[in-house]
């Protein structure tokens, strides 16, 4: 990364190479190539030391476009599957050095148990400080509403700070706030482990906050293949 990082700083049109957020997933990287594709698998737990049941998605992003893709994903709760996503990503462009990018996210979602839609829409911004230092920032709303229903239009924020410590080794934090109805704060330090030239596996101990409920460890973990 650290060559690419350079090379690329001379040209107006390179975009910056910054990891992914684990937790708030992206459909790809700003700037992906056309006919990138990857699937990964994300596993949570609200207690990694108890009984609580495991929530995983399967997912498959494509660049349909320099810059621009589309993932589907399918939410489950144990073995119930929870909901049907779909998310789509264009890159708005990079700075003059290839230091920093932005975009915007969407995200459709259609929840099976109460037959409802939410749509959520995230801008993205990304820099890259040096040859080791990365972050990425999404800010948008949750379950977009025109009207002013209770807990529509919920205001949702993801940072995230790498650290790039060896070749193959990214070290992370990740801070994600939710408003809206359920209300959270979760906080997730994490490591992005390359295992092979296409794959990598990433893992997670955090910590969360929900509304009227007390902070409680989380683990998370996401395997990543790409094609």
């Amino acid at each position: 990364m650290p060559l690419a990082f350079l090379a690329g700083a001379a040209h107006a049109s390179t975009y910056p190479s910054i990891p992914e957020p684990m937790i708030f997933d992206m459909v790809r990287p700003l700037g992906a190539e056309r006919g990138e594709l990857e699937v990964n698998v994300l596993a949570q737990t609200g207690s990694p030391f108890g009984a609580n049941e495991t929530e995983w998605a399967p997912e498959i992003e494509y660049a349909f476009a320099r810059g621009h893709a589309i993932e589907f994903e399918l939410p489950f709760d144990g073995r119930r599957l929870a909901a049907y996503k779909l998310g789509l990503q264009s890159s708005l462009g990079a700075s003059a050095d290839g230091r920093s990018a932005h975009g915007v996210q969407y995200l459709g979602i259609y929840h099976r148990h109460s037959g409802r839609y939410t749509n959520t829409l995230l801008y993205l911004a990304g820099h890259r400080f040096n040859a080791r230092w990365s972050t990425m920032n999404m800010i948008g709303l949750d379950d977009i509403s025109l009207g002013r229903r209770t807990g529509r239009n919920g205001l949702l924020l993801n940072h995230a700070l790498f650290y790039d410590a060896r070749p193959g080794t990214i070290l992370g934090a990740e801070l994600n706030v939710a408003g809206g109805a359920e209300r959270s704060v979760k906080l997730s330090p994490q490591i992005h482990r390359r295992v092979s030239h296409a794959a990598n596996v990433q893992l997670s101990l955090g910590v969360e906050k929900l509304r009227a409920h007390r902070a409680r460890p989380t683990a998370g973990l996401r395997v990543v293949r790409e094609f």
